[in-house]
């Protein structure tokens, strides 16, 4: 069998192209993705905008600022070690003494050091901050770092008080910690536009004015090109084929499950897998025009509408910036106006309420969580790459999956015989196609030969690029035929048998035994065993269940029906998947979108929740905020019950976190003083260490928490 059996005749009533997509042309991996339209002589559009520049790449920036808290907290550690071994309270703490002349001054250069290369992100996250007007985690950080620095400063060089050196240093570790712990966890996904160059081959056969063949880099390539595809290889760009028939593989990147075939006047699409004929490709479009390139652009629009979204810990630190503002000048002014303490000592009570609401907890509240989550999730087959994923999880109120490779296996199995000629057998039939799909590499070929039982040899074996195969086997003339060419030879069969399994949205094939047809064979993607339990159960959770394909009507209805869902979109071109996503949006839906294909990327980017099959392309995982590493449906429920769990346990820290600091704050502040009570600095700092042991102990307990 060969290219012709994924395009039935028109007769049939089913088939054909899709609509026709934007052409252009994109670079290969290892080159910059050309934005701008080509202009003559510019090699295909290679100059690019400072801004394109910085769009294109946005995974190497976000992996650099990776790269910078990691080695900030690293360095920083390191440093933290004997600013420990040097601060008063710790040595009072564990009994030990390490002491030389001019120590205090060692330590508050150690301590400066910490505060200006370790606080650095934060003290400029709080410019940014208060420039914006919008005070938050950062605004918090570095208000509790200034504190706790310029104080002990200040009592190292003459002001009565403790030094608050150690309190800093731990404070700026953990801050960095949990800042990579966050970063590090979401800026992969922004490497996602880079994936899709990936798909496109690096050299393309250049036809000459002289019809000569030339090999010349993909990304030369410029609108008006004639190229050459051989057999097997990628489309190198966009374009119209105006010499040749094949089948080409679109599934990566337009979701049809079914090869569709290309003859003179049919678009291709750059990246597209090309079967057993030869084409000779016009190029019809470049750079931004491209098909690729668009569904770079939408992947990118999408991330950066959802990058826009206050995390919870964002919310709470700017409460608690206000409160700790609040309450450090009341407690100074109130010890200054109606106590007979010195000033220094309102100083020290204004200093330990500081401290007190000095972050260390609320900082490592969400990303311990996520990170415990993270880790028990991949135990489970699951992935979780993106901040904020488990929070909307929890919300979802309908889960979308793509069809082809996620609710079925994205291949094509045998389903049906239909035997038209009493002489042979089913059996029988599907041995003598077998005999000639054997030595064709169409996918539906080899699922003829998985189907039957045995394999016999082949004489005088013709592909017909097409429209089909053919061969003598055991003295018979066998040819196993698309409908378009069976439609071509005239050839006479029984209708009525054939109908049904069109209506169904089946891929048919015939079997022509000496000149006349003795069979039908019919195709269909195959559904996973699993998808219909994870459907059903999904059901029971209260959530709706659809499906969104680029497949035909027919064969979208077929699984619909045989998993009970409750809505479907069939023929949904790549750029309209995203838009069909916001549609359910606009009905008030929180939606989860599961696809494995380019084609699902700017869908998955769109949905509140992308969820990948592991088993797709990289573009997929790479835009999916959760990724199923096992391919498998039912772990999306797994995503949805993790979700629970993880979202319960950061509600907790961050209850923890802030809720503790309506005790701590006013016993720092020295209300109960008249009682006994007074909290003295050092106290609060290890309170508010204490407080950040708790969270994340509470964040290891997640393990146990999920049923």
């Amino acid at each position: 069998m060969t290219e012709g059996h994924g395009q039935h005749h028109p007769t049939e009533g089913v088939g054909g192209n899709h609509a026709s997509m934007p052409q252009g042309s994109m670079q290969h991996p290892g080159q910059e993705m050309p934005i701008p339209p080509p202009k003559p002589g510019d090699q295909a559009g290679l100059t690019m905008t400072h801004g394109d520049r910085q769009k294109m790449s946005g995974g190497r920036h976000a992996g650099h600022a990776v790269a910078d808290f990691a080695r900030r907290f690293w360095v920083s550690l390191a440093v933290t070690i004997p600013i420990l071994a040097l601060s008063p309270f710790i040595q009072d703490t564990f009994g030990f003494s390490v002491g030389f002349s001019g120590d205090a001054y060692v330590l508050f250069a150690l301590s400066a050091f910490i505060y200006i290369y370790g606080g650095k992100p934060f003290l400029l996250g709080f410019r940014r901050e208060l420039t914006e007007r919008n005070p938050g985690m950062m605004t918090l950080v570095a208000l509790a770092i200034s504190v706790a620095f310029f104080y002990s400063a200040a009592v190292t060089f003459g002001l009565p008080g403790e030094v608050f050196y150690w309190e800093l240093a731990t404070l700026v570790d953990i801050m960095l910690l949990g800042h990579w712990i966050e970063m590090k966890s979401v800026s992969s996904a922004s490497r996602a536009v880079e994936e899709l160059a990936k798909l496109l081959p690096a050299v393309a056969h250049r036809i000459a004015d002289g019809g000569k063949t030339e090999d010349i880099p993909a990304d030369r390539l410029v609108k008006g090109d004639r190229v050459l595809v051989k057999p097997g290889e990628k489309v190198p760009a966009d374009g119209e084929v105006i010499d040749g028939r094949s089948a080409v593989d679109e599934s990566m990147l337009t979701g049809e499950s079914v090869p569709v075939e290309k003859t003179s006047g049919a678009k291709v699409i750059g990246g597209a897998l090309n079967g057993e004929g030869s084409l000779t490709v016009k190029i019809t479009g470049a750079g931004e025009e491209s098909y690729l390139a668009q569904m770079a652009r939408l992947v990118a629009e999408a991330q950066a509408s959802k990058s826009r979204a206050q995390d919870v810990a964002d919310r709470a630190a700017r409460w608690l910036t206000g409160i700790a503002i609040s309450a450090g000048l009341l407690t100074l002014l109130a010890w200054l106006a109606f106590s007979e303490e010195p000033a220094v000592f309102a100083v020290e009570r204004m200093v330990t309420v500081m401290v007190i609401a000095c972050p260390h907890a609320l900082g490592l509240a969400v990303p311990l969580v996520i990170a415990v989550s993270a880790g028990l999730s991949a135990r489970n087959g699951l992935l979780v790459r993106a901040r904020g994923a488990f929070e909307r999880a929890r919300n979802i109120d309908a889960v979308v999956f793509d069809k082809t490779g996620t609710l079925t296996w994205g291949k094509f199995s045998v389903t049906d015989v239909a035997v038209l000629d009493e002489r042979f057998d089913r059996d029988e039939l599907l041995n003598l196609a077998a005999a000639v799909e054997a030595h064709s590499a169409h996918p539906l070929a080899r699922a003829v030969v998985e189907a039957a039982a045995e394999t016999r040899p082949v004489e005088a074996f013709e592909s017909l690029p097409g429209r089909g195969a053919r061969g003598k086997v055991r003295g018979r003339d066998v040819m196993v035929a698309s409908p378009g060419h069976v439609g071509e030879l005239k050839l006479d069969y029984d209708r009525s048998r054939v109908q049904p399994l069109l209506a169904q949205g089946k891929t048919v094939v015939f079997v022509v035994l000496d000149g006349a047809v003795a069979g039908v064979l019919a195709l269909a993607d195959v559904i996973r065993p699993e998808s219909k339990q994870a459907v059903a159960r999904l059901k029971a959770m209260g959530k709706r269940v659809l499906m969104m394909t680029g497949d035909r009507e027919e064969a979208a209805a077929r699984v619909a029906a045989e998993l009970s869902l409750d809505e479907y979109f069939a023929g949904v071109l790549p750029e309209q998947k995203a838009s069909k996503i916001k549609e359910l949006q606009a009905r008030g839906l929180s939606v989860a979108m599961t696809g494995d294909g380019v084609n699902d990327a700017p869908a998955l980017a769109q949905a509140d929740l992308g969820i990948a099959v592991g088993a797709g392309t990289g573009i997929a995982i790479e835009t999916g905020d959760i990724i199923l590493v096992r391919s498998n449906p039912l772990d999306v429920l797994a995503v949805f019950d993790l979700s629970r769990a993880t979202y319960g346990k950061m509600v907790q820290n961050l209850a923890w976190a802030a809720g503790y600091n309506a005790v701590a704050i006013p016993a720092a502040a020295g209300i109960f003083a008249a009682w006994g009570l007074l909290l003295s600095p050092a106290a609060g700092a290890v309170l508010m260490s204490a407080s950040t042991v708790i969270v994340a102990v509470n964040a290891r307990r997640l393990k146990f928490a999920r049923k």
